[in-house]
């Protein structure tokens, strides 16, 4: 039964809030986080508390949820990095979910790991945001941070943890800012001639079909990149003429690909221009399919360098800068011995024997796939800006071409530079992979494509009643790829006149048929 009791401390009276505990075994009195006794100045509100607490007891034991009081106070002395250990162990979800989480929880740790999750401040989380922009991180990157610190949070206060949740974001509070200021740099597109001289571009890079292939994909079915690289060959259509999405690979920070559902489980059929499927299914036929070691599947684009996951013990950089040399410097040491100053050649074999490292055994083959930033570096970006980007030891440089044939072949090692007769022009700066989704949504609302069938494309999934009571029709799919069919050609008749043959097979034997096709075409057509 809850009660008031009265107390009397240093001549000051004061009272109790005293009821019954569900485990019968002590009498309750309610307390501060702290666990002492809260001292209340009059009988009434301590009775109201009393009640209050009694009741509240009770419900949470009907529920199976009641926990002593003794035991919340040791609870409540427990770190935040204490209980994310526990936290995180607890999350079932996708690999690159918990990828992501952990990645953001390395910048929480240190600013709130040691502190008590009751004893973390709004004030605490002020400062750590300051701090976090004062560095130079993204504002969306401190946005998505400071969103798992409150998830993290308001399990705690589930957990009777913490009183409440103090990440929470009060509205109407703080500096005002209009919606543009949240907005990061607008993406980046290009045509559909961008995207076809940077198709060719990857290819001459890579010296091979598959890069061009891919671009071309990409840039005509808005795929995610992490949904071309897990394209398997059986989702390949040519009697529906579609492209099933079924999986994505997603790399981790260990290098391993994780072969999992596409994003938002965003499972859909791609319907296909002629010309396109054509251009797969040939590749296809051009390239061996063979099983990749990592699945055990037979997947549409394989990778370039070296196979398998990242190779263990020390690596090459770690050994320059035991040495203090350049990586460089060591490759030659290893390759090239006679190149190299006694001196220097000594301290780097000393290195390498103290280090253990080893040479990659056998000739360097095609990896089972791509790595993310691999193409990316050395691919992608040279072919959209003309320039490698600064990848130490070495700053950024443009790529260096020959004269001919047209756009010029890249030139590569030692002193290439030296031996270039010319450089690629930006097709278009700052261009992204991702760039190329984005450019494949506009060219989708350029050619009048319903929304409904550009999200079902694209893999979005738009809730609201329109598009509830809009539907895809067979007419819709027609007029669609009618267009990209109409863009593409387009786009083949421009390069044609820039240059009539390419050094990229795939590319060439395209060109030299809409060349003959335009031949044929003037023939029938009268004077």
């Amino acid at each position: 039964m809850a009660y008031a009791e009265k107390r009397t401390a240093r001549g000051k009276t004061y009272f109790r809030a005293c009821y019954q505990r569900p485990d019968r075994k002590a009498q309750g009195v309610v307390v501060d986080q702290d666990g002492r006794a809260v001292r209340y100045p009059t009988k009434t509100t301590a009775q109201k508390a009393a009640e209050k607490a009694e009741v509240d007891a009770f419900e949470e034991a009907k529920k199976g949820r009641y926990v002593p009081p003794e035991q919340r106070i040791e609870a409540g002395q427990k770190t935040f990095a204490q209980f994310v250990e526990e936290w995180i162990e607890g999350q079932d979800l996708a690999a690159s979910t918990m990828q992501n989480y952990r990645r953001n929880l390395a910048h929480l740790l240190p600013a709130f790991g040691p502190h008590p999750v009751r004893d973390i401040t709004d004030t605490m989380i002020v400062k750590w945001e300051r701090a976090q922009k004062a560095r130079g991180a993204a504002l969306s990157s401190v946005r998505t941070r400071r969103s798992l610190l409150h998830l993290v949070l308001a399990d705690a206060v589930e957990q009777e943890l913490a009183a409440k949740n103090v990440a929470a974001r009060r509205r109407g509070r703080g500096r005002r800012h209009g919606r543009s200021r949240k907005r990061g740099p607008e993406k980046a597109i290009t045509s559909m001639l961008g995207a076809l001289l940077i198709a060719e571009r990857t290819s001459l890079l890579s010296g091979r079909d598959d890069e061009f292939v891919a671009t071309i994909v990409k840039a005509y079915t808005g795929m995610r990149w992490g949904e071309i690289v897990g394209l398997e060959r059986e989702f390949v259509r040519p009697q529906t003429r579609t492209l099933r999405v079924e999986w994505q690979l997603y790399e981790l920070d260990s290098g391993e690909l994780h072969r999992c559902p596409p994003k938002d489980d965003s499972y859909r059929d791609l319907d296909l221009p002629v010309w396109l499927l054509d251009l797969v299914t040939r590749h296809h036929a051009r390239v061996p399919g063979d099983s990749c070691s990592c699945h055990g599947l037979r997947y549409t684009f394989n990778g370039r360098g070296l196979a398998g996951q990242k190779r263990a013990g020390p690596t090459l950089k770690q050994v320059a800068e035991a040495c203090g040399v350049s990586t460089g410097t060591v490759s030659n040491v290893l390759n090239r011995p006679e190149t190299v100053a006694e001196a220097t050649r000594q301290k780097v074999e000393a290195a390498v024997a103290e280090l253990g490292y080893e040479r990659p055994a056998g000739p360097a083959r095609e990896a089972a796939h791509w790595r993310r930033s691999g193409h990316a570096t050395w691919i992608f970006t040279p072919a959209a800006t003309g320039w490698y980007p600064k990848k130490a030891p070495q700053e950024a440089h443009p790529v260096p071409v020959t004269a001919g044939p047209w756009p010029g072949l890249p030139v590569r090692g030692r002193g290439a530079a030296g031996r270039a007769e010319a450089c690629w022009l930006p097709v278009k700066d700052k261009l992204t992979r991702h760039g190329l989704r984005h450019g494949h949504r506009t060219l989708l609302e350029e050619l009048g494509v319903p929304k409904v069938l550009i999200d079902e494309r694209i893999g979005h999934e738009d809730g609201s009643v329109s598009a509830l009571y809009t539907h895809i029709t067979d007419s819709m799919r027609i007029a669609m790829v009618d267009g990209l069919t109409e863009v593409w050609l387009r786009s083949l008749d421009e390069r044609l006149a820039l240059a009539p043959r390419s050094a990229v097979p795939a590319l060439d034997l395209l060109l030299q048929e809409r060349a003959a096709v335009l031949h044929t075409a003037e023939k029938i057509t009268p004077s």
